[in-house]
């Protein structure tokens, strides 16, 4: 089961980029069941996952956690995938601060 995950910095009110831009998986192979999970360090983080240039959340509020994500407790979305769809998932920061999100994405093939 590939998992990857990561934290980014996202400045106040701004968008980050594709965060999953560059990683192993950010195109499906084959068709998965995916799970994503999400933390932010403070309120006011935003998260939208596209698959395949469908979207799956749009603009919704995620944990505080101010840590990785953990299992269940931070699980946003599970979908299954279809093979060759490219995931987009980005943080909005709706604060007047920089704030770190952090994410997980697990793939079982």
């Amino acid at each position: 089961m590939p998992t990857m995950q990561g934290s980014i910095s996202v400045a106040a009110n701004a968008v980050s980029p594709n965060v999953l831009a560059g990683e192993q998986f950010e195109f499906i192979p084959q068709n998965a069941a995916m799970t994503l999970s999400v933390a932010g360090a403070a309120t006011g983080l935003n998260t939208t996952l596209l698959v395949g240039g469908v979207t799956l959340i749009n603009d919704q509020a995620i944990n505080l956690q101010n840590r990785f994500p953990i299992i269940p407790d931070d699980v946003m979305t599970q979908e299954n995938v279809p093979g060759g769809a490219r995931l987009l998932l980005t943080f909005r920061n709706t604060t007047g601060a920089a704030l770190v999100a952090f994410f997980r994405i697990d793939l079982n093939f």
